[in-house]
């Protein structure tokens, strides 16, 4: 599943940036296994289904390594926690995305790339921050970063619960589908071939836990993904 077809010298290099920011900010957020290099395979294996350019696809990848470089840079401590946010700390972990944006620019992406990590946790219905956009008001690239970042989270362990099963996953984002997520995007998800990244790093037959999918299902999207 290799998506580095037509990439220059330049673009590469610009990714083993982001490639090594990326596995600073994983490894601060407690993923168990590489998370936004996995969120970057599955968002550009979406944008091919949506036949999306190379232009395109370079900055949905670099979007991918990059959505989360505010978590890092705010460095809070409950990012990292077992329990539940309180509401001041969701608000807090709310302002990510923006500083998000600033980071990826500071180390060099595109403004198209810097736009989609401050999209990505916008909501198909308008519900999502930090701009409270809505149907195609938020461009197709966030939408498919927001499917393929909430996916990789559920399908990985977090320092609050075990990692889904991929039907478990599936059956989590059906179940806001319309709602968080945009429904081409997820049949889009649904009808990719099976490929590594889409594996759970769940056991075989094994619950997730201890809050399992109703419980995560309530929680806001700062903390499945």
């Amino acid at each position: 599943m290799s998506s580095m077809e037509n990439i220059d010298d330049n673009q590469l290099a610009m990714l083993e940036i982001f490639n090594g920011l990326a596995a600073e900010t994983d490894e601060f957020e407690r993923y168990a296994n590489p998370h936004a290099a996995r969120v970057a395979t599955i968002a550009d294996q979406i944008g091919r289904s949506f036949s999306l350019g190379a232009r395109d696809r370079f900055s949905l990848r670099v979007a991918a390594l990059a959505h989360d470089l505010g978590e890092a840079a705010m460095a809070r401590d409950y990012i990292q926690r077992s329990d539940a946010l309180t509401a001041d700390e969701r608000v807090d972990l709310a302002r990510h995305p923006l500083i998000s944006e600033r980071e990826s620019a500071s180390a060099g992406a595109d403004r198209g790339a810097q736009l989609l990590v401050r999209w990505h946790h916008e909501w198909w219905n308008g519900d999502g921050y930090p701009d409270g956009l809505r149907f195609e008001q938020i461009p197709l690239g966030a939408r498919i970063l927001r499917v393929a970042d909430a996916y990789a989270a559920l399908t990985d362990d977090r320092p609050f619960r075990r990692a889904y099963s991929e039907s478990q996953a599936r059956e989590h984002l059906l179940e806001w589908v319309g709602l968080e997520f945009d429904p081409a995007v997820i049949k889009a998800l649904l009808s990719l071939e099976p490929f590594k990244e889409l594996k759970s790093r769940a056991p075989v037959d094994e619950p997730p836990g201890p809050s399992g999918i109703t419980d995560d299902v309530m929680m806001p999207a700062e903390q499945i993904s």
